[in-house]
């Protein structure tokens, strides 16, 4: 459905010391790259079950001169490409990466009014797969982004924005103190993350990405034992999660969450 997440993806200036960090934290092989990548080295995340959990892009030395910096990005689908990009200028938001046309679809990168970067994707199923949906997002599965969270510098505009745009309801709340609520996100019947108002001193405004895993308490020493950092957690959320937040050795940020057991 229009608006929902279909894609995730890594931005890092060394895929594969990402590609091996990854692999021991959450499980995923990652294929690609090395001397069979042509000008740009995209390479694709797979699950142990075999499906897709995402791509990376290794960020070669131009596209750091130019401001990219290591991120984990999420696609959101629309069905006009065009016109979700006059749309999102209009309101004050940024191109920053052109349409490109691929064989997966017509693809481009913007910023929101916030300032908050998301690709936005008209997918081209694959002959006889016209009915084919994305499951990279998944609110149980493991290996799969099971929670999209956003700190807006303006949450309000926020919600105003995705809700216009891309269908995202906001049908209940969880009020967090001096911090203000946390906003669920609710798309196409099915709870997919929440907004919250940026109140970390000096975080980007940036989708956070929390990946399913069978032990929080297992992945959180596997992110310390491969070089990456823990922030916060583990600590619990509503339900019987645990979550971690941590940046992987190249400076991506990135969450955890799933049951705390060793």
């Amino acid at each position: 459905m229009a608006g929902g997440f279909i894609w995730y993806e890594l931005m890092t200036p060394d895929a594969d010391a990402a590609s091996a960090f990854y692999r021991a934290v959450i499980g995923w092989a990652v294929e690609g790259g090395g001397e069979a990548a042509g000008p740009v080295d995209y390479r694709h995340i797979l699950r142990a079950d075999g499906g897709s959990a995402g791509g990376m892009l290794a960020l070669s030395a131009d596209m750091v001169a130019h401001g990219a910096k290591p991120a984990w990005l999420p696609y959101l689908h629309v069905t006009d490409l065009d016109a979700a990009l006059a749309a999102v200028t209009a309101e004050g938001g940024k191109v920053l990466m052109p349409v490109s046309e691929l064989p997966v679809g017509r693809i481009a990168m913007v910023s929101d009014p916030q300032g908050v970067p998301v690709y936005l994707m008209t997918p081209v199923p694959a002959p006889g797969q016209e009915n084919a949906k994305s499951d990279v997002f998944s609110p149980t599965a493991e290996q799969r982004v099971g929670w999209n969270e956003l700190a807006s510098p303006d949450l309000e505009a926020s919600k105003a924005f995705y809700a216009r745009h891309f269908g995202f309801q906001f049908n209940e709340k969880m009020p967090m103190g001096e911090m203000g609520d946390y906003c669920f996100i609710d798309h196409d019947g099915q709870r997919v993350g929440a907004m919250l108002p940026l109140f970390e001193p000096g975080r980007a405004a940036l989708w956070r990405l929390y990946f399913r895993v069978p032990s929080v308490t297992a992945a959180k020493a596997a992110i310390e034992n491969a070089g990456g950092k823990v922030m916060h957690g583990p600590h619990q959320v509503p339900g019987d999660d645990w979550i971690v937040i941590a940046t992987d050795p190249q400076g991506a940020e990135f969450g955890i969450v799933g049951a705390l057991r060793g």
